[in-house]
């Protein structure tokens, strides 16, 4: 099949199915963007279409002709439980009637805490009600693979920051308030280690991934710049939006008092422990099996800002 008669279908108009149909875009392939709205700010020649990923009638009907699938869902942080199983479910249906390829775009709340740097051979041991819901929907997919239902692959980014990222630990409450000198508002101990994700990087690695046969079967941690602590960071955030640093890291107790009242925080609540200890990203499998060539933050924080200020400007 020629690259021009390839269809790739994406799932999820939210920052990562926008960062891998740019990624796409850029590479001549046709793009099917799908969401329950039908609706998406998309180049010209991207079609959009609405389905509900959930029910597996209009998932097939989504994913009609496709060559790859990417599952880049983006769903309320307060309903994970209730609505992923189904969702994986239903993309899982649609990738199969296609005979289509499916890439999963995942996070690392399966595993848990971890002492040491994190790689795809990690057991998932995560006790947070939202770390059982990745695990569940991570084993459904690898088991639909091992079955022969799906050909399928995983790939794992941290906490994401860039274009569109906006409800994320380093989005809407660090970069506009850089901008306007303001103080970025963070969670967790500043002087930890924290890798952090480009979302350009992470769409480029979903597309990656869908593009060799040999990922299919496998977890994959996507490729990310170096790791700072959270402070680090938001310093480079910081100098490139050219206002002087400053930082309120909300104590642990008023995280847990307004979780009584403010239901993302309260699911929130059960993951400062990604922001209270070391959490590091190995993506040593990627880089021996493919190209890994992650922007650095500095560039990737220039890119960012620019967004921002365009968005608010």
């Amino acid at each position: 099949m020629s690259i021009n008669s390839e269809l790739h279908v994406v799932f999820g108009a939210g920052p990562l199915g926008l960062a891998v149909m740019r990624e796409l875009v850029a590479c001549g392939k046709p793009v099917r963007m799908v969401n329950r709205r039908g609706q998406a700010k998309v180049p010209a020649g991207v079609a959009v279409v609405q389905a509900d990923a959930s029910d597996p009638a209009s998932a097939r009907q989504a994913c009609k002709e496709a060559s790859v699938v990417y599952n880049c869902i983006g769903v309320d942080y307060t309903k994970w439980v209730e609505l992923w199983p189904a969702i994986m479910d239903g993309i899982i249906a649609g990738a199969a009637s296609a005979n289509a390829k499916l890439v999963f775009g995942d996070n690392l709340y399966m595993y848990g805490p971890v002492s040491g740097p994190m790689t795809e051979d990690l057991p998932y041991v995560a006790t947070t009600r939202k770390g059982r819901v990745r695990a569940q929907i991570a084993t459904t997919l690898m088991e639909a693979h091992t079955s022969g239902k799906v050909r399928a692959t995983i790939g794992r980014g941290s906490d994401f920051y860039g274009p569109g990222a906006l409800v994320t630990a380093v989005g809407e409450r660090v970069f506009p308030q850089a901008l306007s000198g303001k103080a970025a508002s963070v969670f967790g101990n500043l002087d930890m280690p924290h890798t952090y994700t480009y979302i350009e990087d992470f769409g480029r690695g979903l597309v990656t991934l869908g593009e060799h046969d040999e990922a299919l079967g496998e977890v994959w941690h996507i490729p990310n710049a170096e790791t700072l602590t959270t402070r680090q960071f938001l310093e480079l955030v910081f100098e490139e939006a050219g206002t002087p640093f400053k930082v309120s890291v909300m104590p642990k107790v008023m995280v847990s008092i307004l979780a009584l009242f403010v239901p993302v925080l309260r699911e929130m609540k059960e993951m400062l422990y990604e922001f209270e200890e070391a959490f590091i990203v190995d993506h040593g499998k990627f880089e021996r099996a493919f190209v890994a060539n992650p922007t650095p933050h500095r560039q990737a924080i220039r890119q960012t800002l620019d967004w921002f200020h365009q968005k608010t400007g």
